[in-house]
């Protein structure tokens, strides 16, 4: 991530953009509420990585390592992903923060944890113009510069050498806007247009058997400035041998950057060249079914393109986004799964799970209506690939937040008034789904309720 994509703000509602992708993919379909149809022949995994590895991908995020602490952080990074990428201790201000000095005890606790739970690394970033120390930026000789890149790949290269999958080498290197000139970065500057292919022979000779990526952001829309220099980059690199395994695509997605009609087409040119691509920092800006149906439709684009290896999210939860006041990931801040976290795992063919529910029922939240002093809520209850008699879950409100009507349920609540148990007699076919209704009156908190799982009988 560099600081301009925090320049970018706001949600643009695209369910209509989606819902284009989709058709055009057509590898399944999204309807008006978010839900999608199983792609593929997947089983029914029913965690994300579970999910993606039936499909022959992997599902990643970016950790922090000082949330390995957090019980629930770590529990749900366990559980629900395949993939490490570390935030931000592999970065180069991070690993030789003075010249020639490398301090690894960081970014190994990733390692570390990525070897314990059986977990594939993606390394992030080997040369970057962002979060680089002040010695590296300030010099002003070629051959001094050229040194210090190679020594610096290499020796990060080589620390992890067989435990990493794909690097990527060189990230963000391309300006915004229509120009698609090069980033005026001190590479740049210093070692003029060859440094990102010397990088890259550089990276090749230190780990001959590492996915070698170039990675960057607001490259998605197909017609592009940027997306074409970098294409033209690539296939220029294809063309004469320049050890180039990978393209990453970051996709942070809101209104500045919406998902793009074209998303499929993108990955699928690029993939055309004879490369792997990747969905690198993936999040969404936005909640409930609008941002479902954006997820749904990134995936589905993904599945469209057999060289599309994988999907890291850029997080575990949405407290601790880079950018949490747009709530962009597949986990609330209480690491409840959202909506947008069921329609990325029945679009990779899964079901249920996710903390939601035992497997026989699932539940997710979305708000419907909003006013000056109250909103309505809605919870869709699914059941599993069994048929169910009856089910029960609980919403849970903020106080001084209450709950002020129902429908569609037998509802009870506990003694402080604050949790609300949900029951209903009637049972659901296989696959089949319901849903029931409240209205909160906020009183000052607006914060979503919390939902319990999903018991099933």
């Amino acid at each position: 991530m560099s600081t301009a994509h925090q320049r970018r703000s706001g949600l643009r509602r695209a369910g209509t953009r989606i819902r284009k992708v989709v058709a055009a993919v057509a590898v399944g379909a999204v309807t008006a509420g978010g839900l999608v149809a199983a792609a593929g022949t997947a089983s029914a995994q029913t965690t994300l990585g579970d999910a993606a590895a039936a499909q022959g991908r992997y599902f990643g995020t970016a950790v922090a390592v000082d949330r390995l602490g957090e019980p629930d952080y770590t529990a749900t990074l366990n559980r629900e992903f395949n993939s490490i990428t570390a935030e931000n201790s592999w970065k180069w201000e991070s690993l030789q923060p003075s010249p020639g000095y490398f301090d690894f005890s960081t970014a190994d606790r990733i390692a570390e944890h990525a070897r314990q739970q059986g977990m594939e690394l993606r390394g992030h970033t080997l040369v970057w113009h962002s979060q680089l120390p002040s010695w590296v930026e300030n010099i002003g000789s070629a051959d001094e510069l050229r040194a210090v890149m190679r020594n610096h790949i290499t020796t990060v290269m080589e620390h992890y050498k067989g435990q990493v999958r794909s690097w990527d080498v060189v990230n963000e290197a391309f300006e915004d806007g229509n120009s698609g000139a090069r980033r005026n970065s001190v590479f740049q500057r210093v070692l003029g247009d060859s440094w990102i292919e010397e990088a890259f022979w550089i990276a090749r000779e230190a780990d001959p058997n590492a996915t070698l990526c170039y990675n960057d952001y607001n490259t998605d829309a197909w017609n592009t400035a940027k997306t074409q220099a970098v294409y033209n980059m690539v296939a220029d690199f294809v063309s004469r041998g320049v050890p180039i395994d990978c393209v990453g695509f970051q996709a942070h997605f809101n209104s500045g950057n919406p998902v793009p009609e074209n998303y499929h087409i993108t990955l699928q040119n690029f993939a055309d060249l004879g490369v792997e691509v990747q969905l690198t920092e993936l999040d969404i800006a936005g909640s409930g079914a609008s941002q479902a149906e954006q997820y749904a439709g990134v995936t589905l684009a993904c599945l469209a393109v057999p060289q599309c290896t994988g999907i890291t999210v850029w997080g575990v939860t949405d407290k601790y986004s880079w950018r949490a006041e747009d709530t962009p990931l597949l986990f609330d801040g209480n690491y409840n799964p959202k909506q947008a976290y069921y329609a990325v795992l029945e679009t990779l063919g899964g079901s249920g799970g996710g903390g939601g529910g035992d497997g026989a029922c699932t539940v997710t939240y979305e708000e419907t209506e909003r006013w000056g002093d109250r909103f309505n809520g809605r919870v869709t209850v699914r059941a599993g690939d069994e048929a169910i008699s009856s089910w029960s879950t609980t919403v849970t409100v903020h106080p001084p937040q209450r709950i002020s009507a129902t429908w569609n349920g037998d509802p009870s609540w506990d003694a402080s008034g604050n949790v609300m148990t949900m029951r209903s007699n009637s049972g659901l076919p296989a696959g089949g789904q319901t849903s029931f209704g409240f209205t909160v009156m906020a009183n000052g908190n607006w914060t979503a309720p919390i939902l319990g799982s999903c018991v099933a009988s």
